[in-house]
């Protein structure tokens, strides 16, 4: 089956009424986006009996949705945990040359029902700290587009000369071979000598960002912890533990996770005239005044003292002592 076979998929009211296949199955916890897509050209997700064959399957559900033969059920509650990696692990489900990954520790970290979870972005295999893991491909997603804006806190331990002048620098940016990082927010904790601690807080999340960035400033990092990822700290959880946050706030989180660039929901064409009108005035060729109003007689000006703000047009920011 394609997306032309389907005659959910990839047309215009099914696209106001559907989800891709492989968006629908990463929420579900299947495995993530690239996975899915793997599955689906290996052949091994059905739609009842038959094969889909494109990731761009449009579908409303995934009732009747099977994936190597056992039927998708519908997906879980977002569930998210907090998990302390230690060094020496893998960010991945298995690793072509054999080294140990997260799930080997997570066996005895997680409980039993906490079914599949995927991590949200990674940690590289000398690099240790907090590392958030969900069963939403949804969350997982949006918790990793740099678009999206969450703070990541690192803690690096470092040996070279550097001054806190330097770091200040970083809050500009700055461009490493042709790769542009963005603003960096960094400060030294405490030195010796030519050791130091220093605290680093990105937003952007690229490639071993804060290894890259620190090295540039010709710095050795023999250590590197993550603290923080978002509003989640790591804290005094033990190496190798996890923790799950309740379902609640996990909920809160999700409904307060703005995307900036989201599309909204268009106002109808008969709001989007009047608040026109209201915002710049009537068009030319309208006699100058909007329809069905009578012109407002001229005042004459107000006295010293008695001159009443103007009014705020919708959606302007709210201005007076103390605002800003």
């Amino acid at each position: 089956m394609t997306g032309s076979d389907n005659p959910s998929a990839d047309t215009p009211s099914a696209a106001r009424s559907g989800e891709r296949i492989a968006k629908l199955l990463a929420r579900a916890g299947i495995a993530s986006r690239r996975e899915v897509e793997r599955m689906i050209a290996d052949g091994r997700v059905k739609l009842g009996d038959e094969v889909i064959t494109t990731p761009n399957t449009v579908l409303t559900s995934l009732k009747g949705v099977s994936v190597d033969g056992k039927f998708v059920k519908a997906p879980d509650p977002a569930r998210l945990f907090l998990f302390h990696k230690p060094a020496g692990l893998i960010t991945a489900e298995r690793d072509p040359g054999g080294r140990p990954t997260i799930y080997t520790a997570l066996r005895n970290a997680l409980p039993a029902t906490a079914g599949r979870v995927m991590p949200i972005g990674r940690l590289d295999f000398n690099t240790e700290g907090l590392l958030l893991l969900t069963n939403d491909g949804g969350l997982k997603r949006t918790m990793e587009l740099p678009s999206t804006g969450l703070p990541r806190t690192y803690r690096a331990r470092t040996f070279g000369d550097i001054t806190q002048e330097q770091l200040e620098e970083l809050s500009e940016g700055i461009e490493i071979e042709g790769v542009r990082y963005g603003p960096i927010n960094a400060n030294m904790e405490r030195s010796t000598g030519r050791n130091q601690w220093i605290e680093v807080t990105i937003t952007e999340g690229k490639n071993r960002e804060v290894r890259r960035v620190l090295e540039h400033l010709g710095l050795e990092v023999s250590r590197l912890i993550r603290t923080a990822y978002g509003p989640y700290e790591l804290l005094d959880l033990p190496r190798g533990q996890a923790v799950e946050i309740k379902q609640a706030d996990v909920e809160r989180f999700m409904k307060g996770l703005k995307v900036p660039g989201a599309p909204t929901e268009a106002r109808p064409a008969h709001e989007q005239a009047r608040l026109r009108i209201r915002r710049d005035g009537p068009r030319a060729g309208t006699g100058g005044k909007p329809a069905g109003r009578k012109p407002s007689p001229t005042k004459p000006p107000e006295k010293s003292g008695t001159r009443k703000p103007a009014p705020r047009k919708p959606g302007a920011p709210r201005t007076g002592p103390g605002r800003k």
